[in-house]
């Protein structure tokens, strides 16, 4: 719902509340997720900011998501995929306003991390799914066919989803089942595209 000056009035397409300020042109730092609120699947921006910290111990915000949730990844992003964050500030932000405390929303908020870090753009037309395990692993979500739908719904032609999700199949809109996170970068990057400095 959203107030008006008549009242509390339903909102048709959430979706267009949580994208419609998304930019037209692909940036580095941003990823597309489907979470659930409730039952009800919709799909939100997750932006991240990497930069050159100038103290001794690097910031970490997050707005939106859970800060130790983000800790977590960021270690993982170390750890399995090599990247060394440990000079450089991280800043999560969710797009809209929302809060995400679900876990389908980790790989997302890697994504967004990874091609901050490395200035590289997701491909626009890509939605992320699936929780990351310590070891770099890509664990299974649920509902994953109404977030499909949804996604299909708002004009995305790819998903990557976790491996263990593969068996779901979508007419509209293709899936690339992932098992590691590493595997899951190499998946959203689109291919030729690299930012100029």
């Amino acid at each position: 719902f959203e107030m008006q000056t008549k009242g509390l009035v339903e909102v048709k397409n959430p979706n267009e509340l949580f994208l419609n300020e998304r930019s037209q042109e692909a940036i580095p730092g941003s990823a597309i997720i489907v979470t659930n609120e409730g039952t009800r699947p919709f799909l939100v921006e997750i932006q991240a900011l990497v930069g050159t910290t100038p103290y001794p111990t690097p910031r970490r915000v997050a707005n939106g998501v859970d800060t130790g949730r983000v800790l977590q990844i960021l270690a993982v992003l170390e750890k399995r995929v090599g990247l060394n964050l440990s000079k450089q500030d991280v800043y999560i932000n969710v797009m809209g306003g929302v809060d995400v405390d679900e876990p389908s929303a980790d790989l997302g908020i890697a994504i967004a991390i990874a091609t901050c870090a490395r200035d590289v753009v997701v491909d626009s037309q890509t939605v992320i799914i699936g929780e990351i395990g310590l070891s770099g692993e890509i664990h299974p979500v649920n509902n994953i066919e109404k977030r499909l739908n949804e996604a299909a719904a708002s004009g995305f032609k790819k998903a990557v989803i976790p491996y263990a999700n593969r068996n779901i199949q979508h007419e509209k809109i293709k899936t690339i089942p992932v098992k590691r996170l590493i595997d899951a970068i190499t998946a959203c990057i689109t291919p030729g595209v690299n930012v100029q400095s």
